[in-house]
This record gives structure tokens, C-alpha cells and sequence, in this order.
């Protein structure tokens, strides 16, 4: 990947179809032209002017017909931009064909969203994650991307794989997305060990999840003095940062900022980052950070909850975690829903109480008293549950620990008093 340069702000005129064939999630309309906006900001370009076009189906050649292309091409020049960005996916002829009409670079979607992620990944990891989402988006799309790869290290949408490698030899690709894929894979190893070693020692894992600019790293700071930057632009972290809490005297959890979610996320960046978001298949509770003045909360919660369910654990306990409720209020009550202020620390108790509730189900605060025949146990209890006490008495050895259903019912018969 190419290290930024200072450079000119790059100009673009931001283009969305409407179409009736179009689902929800392939549609453009204001809100997500808007966002496409703030995505150009976070990748270093300015909008200039946003070109909203309804039709019945898309054009096959140039997607919003030539007479519109026409129109943008006017645009482009009043403006001085020299970049087209369309906030649905376009097929490598269409690119083409509107680069030779506009004359300008034009990018979709997924490949601003690249661009971003190529700035922001900073581990080795998240590097790795990036080249290969970069090379499984590019591959199908060699034949015919025109402008888009002749402007190596130009500006936003060049980050990445060169004009070389691309051109010349798509089996080299391959080959290197195959070796990208082997690298993650002991990245995963490494992760599977110490997540069995968190097991062993019943440290539950706590997610944050949540649409991008949430304010999930905020949150994760003011618990734990992390240090991640926390800034107000999209996709501000990329890769997993995890830390121990202390919830209690009794818990103690390890809490993980994962990547932030959007929609129309490239397949691609889900299928790449799948050695961190894999967090979410084994974390035992997740907390859903949701931006209590975003006026489009719904739609996002909405595609929090369908990546949630792709990613997730069946049946794990989702917290819902309003934040921002200084700047808004309003939000919904009820039995798994808190409200907080991650920058002024409003509610955060509240959410404490909510993540020990939640994780306290099915756990059992039992007082047992072992014969010293089963002095063997007491490893056991350390290893796999939580021991709060250990006392040896004349009559036996007295244990106040709490444990899961598997292993209080093995020592059930020795069972002093059950408490909380």
C-alpha cells in the first residue's frame, strides 16, 4: 500500500441511482448520498455538487443513461472535479463507458470504501486484510477498468495492488491472494490459542458493535483508558483493540472495539476481515452502540442487526447502548436498552450493572464444602470458575465461587448455601 502524500484535495461530483428493480440495500437515495459523502471526506476529497438520478432499471452500457451522463460530465467542468463516484457498484464495462464519456476517474462504492480502509489499516494484520480485499474486488474487474488503473498513487482509489501486477498476470493474483489467505490463517491460529486460553480461564468477552461513527472507541476509552483515537470521521478503526475490565468485585470481562458497520459493506471487506470479526462468533455478550442523534438510527440499527446475525453466535445476548442522549433524549426504554454519554461518562454505571446482569444468567454463587478427598477440585474451581474464597476447615475445605450449570451441578452434593 502507498503512504499518503500531501496533495491537492481531490474534487468529485457524487452520482446515486434510484431504481424500482433495486432492493433497499442496491439503491442510492439522499441519506446515502450523504454518507458517500462523509466517506469522500474520510478518504481526503471534497464534494462538490451530488447527482441523485431515478429510472426504471439501470442503463447496461453506462448505468444512468448517456444523456445524464452527459449532464455530469457538465457538472465535472463547471466544477473543475475530476472524479465521478457512484454510491451503487458498477460493472468494469460501465466504468469504462462513463470514464470515455465524463473524461473523469470514476469509483463505486466498495472501492472508496477500500480506499479508506487501505489509509486507516495500521497492524500487519489489518493490512494483510485490506490487500486481500483489494486483490478479490480487483481480480473480476481487470478487464475494463480504464482510468482507474492507469493513475498509480494519484489519489483516492489508488491505494493498493499496481497497475503491473494487475495487468500482466491475473495467476499472480491468485497466487497472492492464496498466500494472503494462508497468512491470515495463522493470524487465526494465533487467536484460537489465546481465546482457548481465556476459556480456560472464564474470562467472558464482551463486542462493541455498531454502524461506523457510533462512538464505540469513545466508549471502549472512557472504560478502560485505551488511547484509541477517537475521531468524528467514518471508519476511524480498523483493527481490534481488547482490554480487561473490571465490572465488579466478582467480574471481570475483556471488552473488544471491533471494526465499525455500514451499509452496503463490500462482501469483500466481511469475507477479508473475518479474523476480526470473528471475535463476534465467540464473544459471550454483545453490546450494540447505537448514535442516539443519528437521524437515520433506524435504517443503521437495522443493518447492525442483519450483520449481527450473519456474524454472531446463535442466541447470544445483545445490549443495546444508546449513546449521545445529551444531544438526543429520546430514545426507547426497556429491559436490554441503556442510555449513556460516552464522552461525559453519563449512565455508564448503568451499563456496567446491565453487562453483569446479563452475563450473571446462568451462573450460580454457591458456598461448597469439599472433604479433603476432593482436594483436586479446588484446581478445577480456580481453572473453570470464579473462587472468591478458599478457606481449609476442620470439617472440609469451604469454597464461595461462582460457576456454570456444568460444574455446580457436579458438585451440587457438596453444596453449603447458594446465594445472589
Amino acid at each position: 500500500m502507498e503512504s499518503l502524500r500531501a496533495k491537492p484535495v481531490e474534487r468529485a461530483v457524487l452520482v446515486g441511482l434510484n431504481a424500482d428493480v433495486f432492493t433497499k440495500q442496491e439503491t442510492a437515495s439522499e441519506a446515502s448520498l450523504d454518507e458517500l459523502e462523509a466517506l469522500l471526506q474520510t478518504a481526503g476529497g471534497e464534494c462538490v455538487a451530488k447527482v441523485l438520478q431515478n429510472r426504471h432499471t439501470p442503463d447496461p452500457h453506462s448505468f444512468i443513461g448517456e444523456g445524464k451522463a452527459e449532464e455530469v460530465k457538465q457538472i465535472l467542468e463547471n466544477e473543475q472535479a475530476q472524479m465521478l463516484i457512484f454510491d451503487n457498484d458498477l460493472t468494469p464495462s460501465q466504468i469504462r463507458a462513463l470514464e470515455d464519456i465524463t473524461g473523469a476517474t470514476v469509483l463505486d462504492r466498495s472501492a472508496l470504501i477500500l480506499d479508506i480502509f487501505a489509509q486507516r489499516a495500521q497492524t500487519r494484520e489489518g493490512r494483510l486484510q485490506v490487500e486481500l480485499a483489494q486483490y478479490q474486488y480487483l481480480l473480476p474487474k481487470l478487464s475494463g477498468m480504464g482510468k482507474s488503473l492507469s493513475r498509480l498513487g494519484g489519489g483516492i482509489g489508488t491505494r493498493g495492488p499496481g497497475e503491473t501486477k494487475l495487468e500482466t498476470d491475473r495467476r499472480h493474483i491468485r497466487e497472492r491472494i492464496d498466500r494472503l489467505r494462508a497468512e491470515l490463517k495463522e493470524v487465526r491460529k494465533v487467536r484460537a490459542v489465546q481465546r482457548e486460553r481465556r476459556i480456560k480461564n472464564r474470562v467472558p468477552v464482551v463486542a462493541i458493535v455498531g454502524y461506523t461513527n457510533a462512538g464505540k472507541s469513545t466508549l471502549l476509552n472512557t472504560l478502560t483508558d485505551a488511547g484509541i483515537p477517537a475521531n468524528n470521521r467514518l471508519f476511524d478503526t480498523l483493527d481490534t483493540t481488547t482490554r480487561r475490565l473490571r465490572i465488579s468485585d466478582t467480574m471481570e470481562v475483556l471488552l473488544s472495539d471491533t471494526v465499525g458497520f455500514i451499509s452496503k459493506l463490500p462482501h469483500h471487506l466481511v469475507e477479508a476481515f473475518k479474523a476480526t470479526l470473528e471475535e463476534l462468533e465467540y464473544a459471550d455478550l454483545l453490546v450494540h452502540v447505537i448514535d442516539a442523534s443519528d437521524p437515520d438510527r433506524d435504517e443503521h440499527i437495522e443493518v447492525v442487526n442483519s450483520l449481527i446475525t450473519q456474524l454472531a453466535k446463535p442466541g447470544v445476548p445483545v445490549i443495546e447502548c444508546y449513546n449521545k442522549c445529551d444531544l438526543e433524549p429520546d430514545v426507547p426504554w426497556g429491559e436490554d436498552i441503556v442510555r449513556i454519554s460516552a464522552r461525559t461518562g453519563a449512565g455508564l454505571n448503568d451499563l456496567l450493572q446491565l453487562i453483569e446482569k446479563r452475563l450473571d444468567r446462568g451462573l450460580h454463587h454457591a458456598v461448597f464444602l469439599l472433604p479433603y478427598s476432593m482436594a483436586g477440585q479446588i484446581e478445577v474451581l480456580h481453572t473453570q470458575a470464579q473462587v472468591e474464597s478458599c478457606e481449609y476447615e476442620a470439617e472440609g475445605i469451604r469454597v464461595k465461587a461462582v460457576c456454570d450449570e456444568v460444574l455446580f451441578g457436579r458438585l451440587k452434593a457438596y453444596l453449603e448455601e447458594e446465594h445472589g
